[in-house]
């Protein structure tokens, strides 16, 4: 990994863009970061500047949706993380690089696919409230996706918008979920040697951008459309999916 003026001129915008997620959208979007990384880097290389990032970011939007979160839903998604996250530890140690450029890119275009579903309705989200054992089942798939690519947010985003929170508290309780998620994440992250100096020297340089990133989200929360925020992060996330998936296979 080079930390030149190439790597940052893509590692910069993907980082603040990650922030504009974080801190304003859900989450979400903000793995679409990891995804554009991972084209031109090792994918453990990407997972492992991206983290310390993202766990900058949690804490950088806690302060302005402080209690605003629904802590039963908090709770459930974060219970059924935990064996997730232990399953993707375990993965991370079996599987070479390419499997995890081929999971990361489908996992990109799985997303970019169900939200066109929920946009046209062909897929509609769940009627009526999902019951615990669907939130520990959307945690556990939360917490796995999210080890391994940093995407935990369409799961819990399932079990979310079944329960029927307004557009604030789902904000909040999707950042107290990953930042307890990210948490749990770190520990294995450094004894599986994910962590490096390089990786971390370049999240030294990086962090501004993350602060920045989420400084923006929490304020475009109030007045950027959704729609144009998700629909270039669909474009983004298709064309790194699809480059990553062509990487793995070829």
């Amino acid at each position: 990994m080079q930390l030149d003026w190439a790597f940052f001129a893509i590692a910069a915008p993907a980082v603040t863009f990650a922030g504009l997620s974080k801190g304003g959208f859900g989450s979400g979007a903000a793995f679409a970061s990891a995804s554009i990384l991972a084209v031109v880097l090792e994918p453990g290389q990407a997972l492992g500047i991206m983290l310390p990032l993202l766990m900058l970011m949690d804490v950088s939007a806690l302060k302005p949706y402080w209690k605003g979160w629904s802590w039963p839903e908090a709770r459930t998604l974060i219970l059924g993380a935990l064996p997730g996250v232990a399953v993707g530890a375990w993965l991370y140690q079996i599987a070479d690089a390419d499997f995890f450029r081929l999971l990361i890119g489908g996992i990109s275009v799985a997303f970019v696919l169900w939200q066109v579903a929920l946009k046209t309705r062909f897929i509609r989200p769940p009627a009526q409230e999902m019951p615990m054992w669907g939130g520990l089942l959307a945690g556990a798939m939360a917490g796995f996706t999210s080890f391994v690519s940093h995407a935990g947010g369409p799961p819990a985003a399932v079990y979310l918008l079944s329960r029927g929170l307004g557009k604030t508290p789902y904000q909040a309780t999707t950042v107290l979920i990953f930042w307890a998620i990210n948490i749990a994440k770190f520990v294995p992250y450094a004894f599986l040697g994910i962590f490096t100096m390089q990786t971390l020297l370049a999240d030294l340089f990086l962090a501004p951008f993350a602060i920045l990133g989420t400084w923006l989200g929490v304020k475009a929360h109030h007045w950027v459309p959704e729609r144009l925020f998700f629909s270039l992060t669909y474009v983004l996330l298709m064309l790194t999916g699809m480059k990553l998936i062509w990487d793995a296979l070829t």
